[in-house]
């Protein structure tokens, strides 16, 4: 038994070096190269030793075999060649071999030490691997259109009237087919976060029924989505495809210290909207998961220098937060830090809360704010009253913490003044907001086009730019129709089908 082995590992080793053989001479390398190249990676055969072994007159051990190999290989990918050295045992492809794979590993490439403006041509390339054509657009901080994130002057697609509106809306892939183009749309996301669309051009309609290819362009998706973000951080190429105007400096400092609109854990999502997009003054919302635990906050601040206050109580807010203080102590920390660089007087409103992610207790302080909704089964409950207080700077942090039962499938909306409200007395009004959720509440829509839906019933009834900030944020525990899918839940589909 002993005297096969060792003769079938002969066998292997003459096999590994005529392979090398060929490889080397296809490399165009000259001895030394290669004994540099091999020294230079640890290894400790002597020039004479490895020129022998590349004229078939000697062998080396496995781990100098295959450390030579791997040097020649190197050449060869340089060289676009096809021939490749052997090693003696099987290794893992360093290069992926299949098409899902190789779109990943276009995109993670691609974008390593790229500008930012070079994501969707990044995307075409992973597209490309992947046998179909990316393209991608950005939703507008409207939430109005759809526009490809390339800036070549082409039309934006309408959120409402169009295939991709209707990805985009309902985070389902859609499907249209023309004479010219079989298009599969997919939402792009970042987490759950809602960024734009990938369309996605397939050379067959057949392909548009394809499972495969669907659960393949959604890991796609989904990793773009992760991209957008974090580039966006570096540059503004992206950002200003999502654009239609310019901010104020005021709205510039408010939107860089927001969280994203739509995040969740688990089962519960919190999903938020702004207004106006460009001249935001002195609304912010914040918002931290644990497993455990949601804590909230929107606060609302006044006066000429509201985007300050509300900068500065959101950065109080956040540290008392990290260092583990409960509601009491951020309400402190957030008053006593106003005092200080305000002075005393009302200089915002505000609610904070924590919710318990398995009991549903709900623990909130109320700082002279628009009291929360609740809305269970359809219907508005009465608003949470409690832990109503003074408005932050007049003493707030002494006022008692109320506590509330939010059951399975209830919403909690919390909303600034400027959402009811409205100039000379023509108010959006509590009545209008309770029938834009009720009436979202029958169409199953996921929480961040109920968001955007609350937002565009407040433009629509004003007709005109809003003029005070109008803030809306809601937290929803998701029923099995529209909870975000796990891929257990993606692998048993494919089986099914």
């Amino acid at each position: 038994m002993t005297g096969s082995r060792e003769s079938s590992g002969r066998d292997r080793a003459g096999e590994q070096q005529r392979s090398f053989a060929a490889a080397f001479e296809s490399a165009g390398l000259d001895v030394e190269e290669l004994w540099t190249e091999y020294f230079g990676i640890g290894g400790d055969a002597g020039f004479l030793e490895v020129d022998a072994y590349v004229h078939g007159m000697t062998t080396l051990s496995a781990r100098d075999r295959d450390m030579l190999a791997h040097v020649v290989n190197e050449y060869l990918d340089q060289r676009a060649e096809t021939g490749r050295a052997t090693f003696s045992r099987p290794f893992r492809n360093p290069r992926p071999t299949t098409p899902p794979l190789s779109a990943l590993v276009e995109l993670v490439d691609g974008v390593h030490l790229a500008a930012p403006d070079r994501l969707p041509v990044i995307a075409r390339a992973a597209g490309t691997a992947l046998g179909v054509e990316l393209t991608v657009h950005l939703v507008d901080y409207e939430q109005r259109a759809l526009r490809p994130a390339t800036g070549t002057g082409a039309p934006p697609l309408d959120l409402d009237t169009t295939t991709a509106g209707r990805a985009f809306r309902e985070l389902e892939a859609q499907t249209s087919s023309t004479d010219r183009a079989q298009t599969l749309w997919m939402p792009l996301l970042d987490g759950i976060e809602r960024l734009g669309v990938l369309e996605i051009g397939v050379p067959d309609a057949e392909d548009l029924r394809d499972p495969g290819l669907r659960a393949h362009c959604r890991w796609v998706a989904r990793l773009l989505g992760h991209l957008v973000t974090i580039t966006t951080h570096y540059g503004d190429g992206l950002d200003r495809a999502r654009r239609t105007r310019t901010r104020t400096p005021d709205a510039e400092l408010l939107w860089s210290l927001l969280p994203p609109r739509t995040a969740g854990v688990g089962d519960i999502v919190v999903s938020a909207a702004v207004e106006p997009r460009y001249d935001l003054r002195g609304d912010v919302f914040d918002y931290a998961f644990s497993e455990t635990t949601a804590q909230l906050l929107i606060l609302d601040a006044s006066g000429d220098r509201a985007a300050l206050i509300a900068a500065t109580a959101l950065a109080a807010y956040r540290s008392a937060r990290h260092a583990g203080g409960g509601l009491l102590e951020q309400v402190r920390s957030i008053e006593e830090r106003l005092v200080a660089r305000f002075g005393a007087g009302s200089l915002a409103t505000a609610v904070l809360a924590e919710l318990d992610l398995d009991s549903g207790r709900l623990c909130y302080l109320n700082a002279g704010h628009a009291e929360p909704l609740v809305m269970r089964g359809g219907t508005i409950a009465d608003p949470l009253g409690g832990g109503q207080g003074v408005p932050l700077g007049l003493g707030a942090a002494t006022e008692p913490v109320a506590e509330e039962k939010v059951h399975p499938e209830d919403w909690l909306v919390l909303y600034t003044d400027g959402i009811t409200g409205g100039p000379n007395g023509d108010e959006f009004g509590l009545r209008r907001l309770a029938e834009v959720l009720r009436r979202e509440a029958g169409t199953g829509h996921p929480p961040p086009e109920t968001v955007r839906q609350v937002i565009a019933a407040v433009r629509e009834h004003h007709r005109t730019p809003l003029r005070e900030d109008a803030t809306v944020v809601l937290v929803r525990k998701l029923g099995p129709a529209i909870a975000p899918r796990r891929p257990e839940d993606e692998r048993r589909d494919s089986l099914d089908r």
